[in-house]
């Protein structure tokens, strides 16, 4: 793969030049804008997963605002491994925080990411739409599958859970129907992509955040 050659993957860009996607590129100021937000509301508390999560965040606009420019490889690689991080490290803090595993249980949930993307992807691929963003459409699915046994410790952070799984499939739709809709909407819906998911990624931090201060309130 060649990290320099550039491409056009939404409906925005019409050349290669730096600002071709200027709303792709300025509306990645809504990850930020929410990493500022939920810092403004975590420091203080004494929560170090949900303080990476918001500096994984923090990257996730500054990766994707290169990609909306550059246009490159290497800026899509820059765009998409922040984006799997937080995945991850939202994963183990699941298993560790939200369902009360110990650390080696929440650490082989997160490396059972991997083989569950691989099993799940390719079935996503042979529905027509949803392919589009087949990687994507895992988030959601799992936040509706570890709702009901988080339940069990929190119904509140279970329904936190499924709100974000709710904003996310509407992201994920708004960013599938980007090329669909090209013709009538020159440009685009990717940026609501941005908007949203900067509300949502947000909002997960914010369902950790309430997740964790409730339970020191509680053993205090």
């Amino acid at each position: 793969m060649d990290l320099t050659q550039q491409f056009d993957g939404y409906c925005e860009r019409v050349d290669l030049t730096y600002w071709a996607e200027p709303v792709n590129a300025i509306t990645n100021a809504a990850f930020l804008i929410a990493a500022f937000i939920c810092w403004r509301r975590v420091r203080g508390d004494g929560v170090p997963i949900a303080m990476l999560l918001i500096a994984i965040l923090t990257a996730i606009g500054i990766g994707s605002y290169l990609f909306h420019t550059h246009a490159t490889g290497w800026a899509a690689l820059a765009d998409v491994a922040p984006i799997g991080l937080f995945i991850l490290v939202y994963l183990f803090a699941v298993g560790r925080d939200f369902l009360r595993w110990p650390w080696w249980g929440a650490l082989l949930l997160t490396a059972a990411f991997a083989p569950f993307a691989a099993i799940i992807v390719p079935l996503i691929d042979r529905l027509p739409f949803f392919s589009i963003s087949n990687f994507y459409w895992t988030v959601p699915i799992l936040l509706v599958l570890f709702a009901p046994p988080v339940a069990r410790e929190s119904r509140s952070t279970a329904r936190g859970m499924l709100i974000g799984a709710a904003i996310l499939t509407l992201s994920i739709t708004l960013r599938s129907v980007d090329e669909i809709i090209c013709e009538q909407v020159p440009l685009g819906s990717h940026f609501l992509w941005h908007i949203l998911n900067g509300v949502m990624l947000g909002w997960m931090i914010e369902v950790y955040r309430r997740h964790m201060v409730g339970n020191a309130r509680a053993a205090g």
